[in-house]
This record gives structure tokens, sequence and C-alpha cells, in this order.
């Protein structure tokens, strides 16, 4: 008497693997399926031939894969717990995208990558719980999200590092043009010697604000005063102010990267018997309740960072859909002067 044995389960073929037999995004795919015009004649046979191939059938069971959505969107943090609960911009950009998706169909789900396992937020994000991802970081771990942007819509907050040049979008603000009106407001008001506390350069809006910075000074025929580099924290920001003072050059002006280092920068400042804006005008990036908060308020350079948040939303729901958007959407800024530059005019 022989024992039966179970045969293996056959696993259908998912839209997945027909994108990546016809070496196509995920959500290209799905636009073939949906009979959408936003495709080219090249991918329209790519994916054709490749459903062919594999007997590929979009089925109750496989709940119609070529139209279906979860209607939840993903807003990825790669960034350490910690620094996402003390940083109000991430708290502005994601009330911002929150808002935009109260009026539509979907809901928003925060995911925030685990440091001792980071994998663990792309194979979620690979494993169709969502229709595509909001990815908000200030540093470079975005080259996986990159690559995931070949099969799952993605768009990032920063302009991502990575030469990798993947099927994404981004939505940002001119970070170079934000130091540059900075330094041109203590330049306007007198300034000749403009120190700056920077971003990380481990960060594309670091590289920009530092060049806004230093291309100003240049433009003005003034020499490149000193630079130090901060953490984005209050502490960091300090720190660096330290630095600055203890070189010994003379500083009448300062650029402060973020509003969280140019708060720990006037606590130096105070600490040392140094006015502001008399001894030293203090211009920072960033209006949230840091820029407001100090005494004299800091002049800030607002980043509309809900609105960049709103866009963010309607940018990738516009791809889920399957339109065509911009590669670079660039969100508007504005100077807002308050007493730490003020007093000088």
């Amino acid at each position: 008497m022989t024992q039966e044995t179970d045969a293996p389960a056959v696993v259908p073929p998912t839209l997945l693997a027909v994108a990546q037999l016809a070496k196509v995004s995920r959500s290209t795919a799905s636009r073939v399926l949906n009979g959408s015009p936003q495709v080219t004649e090249e991918a329209i046979a790519a994916v054709t031939r490749a459903i062919s191939e594999l007997n590929y059938v979009p089925n109750r069971t496989a709940r119609n894969l070529a139209n279906r959505t979860t209607q939840s969107i993903a807003m990825v943090i790669p960034q350490q717990t910690s620094k996402f609960f003390a940083d109000p911009y991430f708290a502005a950009v994601i009330q911002g995208a929150a808002l935009h998706m109260a009026s539509t169909e979907y809901t928003l789900t925060l995911l925030i990558e685990s440091d001792d396992d980071p994998q663990k937020t792309r194979r979620f994000l690979e494993g169709g719980n969502v229709d595509g991802a909001l990815i908000l970081s200030h540093y470079t771990r975005d080259a996986d999200y990159v690559a995931l942007s070949r099969n799952l819509p993605v768009v990032f907050g920063v302009q991502p590092l990575s030469t990798d040049e993947g099927p994404y979008s981004v939505v940002d603000v001119n970070n170079v043009e934000a130091a540059v009106l900075a330094t041109q407001l203590l330049i306007g008001h007198g300034c000749t010697q403009i120190a700056i506390i920077g971003a990380p350069l481990g960060m594309s809006a670091g590289r920009d604000r530092a060049e806004g910075w230093r291309s100003t000074l240049a433009s003005a025929g003034l020499a490149e005063g000193p630079f130090e580099e901060g953490d984005l924290t209050p502490a960091g920001g300090a720190a660096a102010m330290e630095r600055l003072l203890d070189v010994g050059r003379p500083i009448d002006g300062l650029v402060a990267a973020t509003a969280q280092m140019a708060q720990g920068a006037m606590g130096v400042l105070k600490d040392r018997g140094i006015a502001v804006p008399e001894d030293i005008a203090v211009a920072t990036i960033d209006n949230n309740f840091f820029s407001t908060s100090t005494h004299p308020p800091l002049t800030s350079v607002d980043l509309n960072t809900d609105l960049k948040g709103a866009v963010m939303a309607e940018t990738l729901l516009r791809i889920v859909r399957g339109e065509i958007v911009e590669k670079f959407t660039t969100i508007p800024i504005e100077l807002i002067e308050r007493e730490s530059t003020r007093a000088r005019s």
C-alpha cells in the first residue's frame, strides 16, 4: 500500500512578477492592465508578453491585482526615533500630508524605520500592504528606497544622494535659495564677517545650504567666514557656536542652517555676553517654535513645511492613479524678519 503525498501548492504569478519579467515598474504594469493612456507602446508590448509567458490572470483570489488598491499610503521615516520626536519638521510634514489624505479615501500609515532591522520596513512596503510611500529623512539612508521606486510609487521629501536614477519624484524646497535669502539679509544689514553653523554635509540640504551661504558671500565680494557643522539639535548648535567663538575670528553675522541649532547658539552668545543683534546678527532656516521662543526671536526662512507634506501626498496619489508628474516639485519659501536682525537696520 502506497502512501499518498500532497502535491506542492502552485503559487499563481503576481503582478510584481509580471513587472519584473517585463522590466518595468509595478505601477507601470498596473497602468497597462488598467488601460491607462499614460504608458508607452513599448511598455504595453513588454507587459503583454510577460502576461502571456507567465499565464497571469487577475482574479478574485488574487484580489484583482490589476485594479487592487489598499487605500493606504505609508509615510516612512528612516530616522532614529529620538530625533524624530525631537524635530518639529517631521510633525509639520506629517500634518500636511495627513490633512490632504483626510479629503481622500486613503489613510496615512506612519512607519519609523527600525535601527536594529531597517530591512523590516522595506519588507513591509514590498509586501503589497500600501499603494505608495512617502520617504522623509534628513540623511542618506535612501538607496534602498530609490530601488523600491521601481516596484512601488515613491515620493521623497528630500533629493536622494543616491546616484541611482529611479522612477521616483521629489517634493522639496530650494535649499540653496533658503541660505541665499538668510545670508543676503545679513549683508544688507551691514554684516561683513558672516559665519555659518551648517547642517551635516552627509545630507543634501546640508550641502545646499552651505553652498547658498558660500556663493552669496562670494557674489558680494566678502571673504568666506568660518564654518562649523552641527547635528541639527540645540546641543549641537551650542557646541558649534562654542567652536566658532573659540577660533577667535571676528564674526558679526551668523547663519544657522536650522532653528534648533540657532536656539542652541543663542544660549552660548548670551552666556558669553554677546548681544544679538547688536554684536552678532543671527538668521536661520526653518520657521517653528524654536524660531519664536528665543530672546530675541529669530529671523527665519519659512520653508512652508506643512504645504510640503500636502504636496508630497497629492503627488503620490497622482502617481498611484497613473498620472504623469514632475520629477521635482519646488515648494515656495519666505523670509520672515524678526528682532535677531532687525535692530541693525
